[in-house]
């Protein structure tokens, strides 16, 4: 199957992302509706989201410059100093910044 990117090709592959999309996501609530959510399951969503983020950021930790290691560095200090994700995303993107700049 091939579909072209010109014309209304592209409007079709977006379409398509976006029904998929939601059907994963109304598919999730759906299959979730008929689990029971008790303490052992929140335990699990809870730490579901942060083995997420490790799976996401280990690889850049690793293969990434020093300038990727500088902003995660700097987000978890950031994070542990002030526990807000905002200010620790915006000091890890600064940090980035300024030593690629640099």
């Amino acid at each position: 199957m091939s579909i072209e990117t010109t014309g209304f090709g592209a409007l079709i592959i977006v379409l398509i992302m976006a029904a998929v999309t939601l059907a994963t996501r109304w598919g999730g609530i759906f299959v979730m509706s008929f689990v029971p959510i008790n303490y052992r399951v929140q335990q699990f969503i809870s730490a579901m989201s942060g083995s997420v983020l490790v799976a996401v950021l280990a690889p850049l930790a690793v293969a990434g410059d020093n300038g990727a290691r500088l902003a995660l560095l700097t987000t978890a200090s950031v994070m542990l100093l002030v526990k807000k994700p905002l200010p620790a995303i915006a000091a890890g993107i600064v940090a980035a910044a300024l030593f690629r700049q640099l």
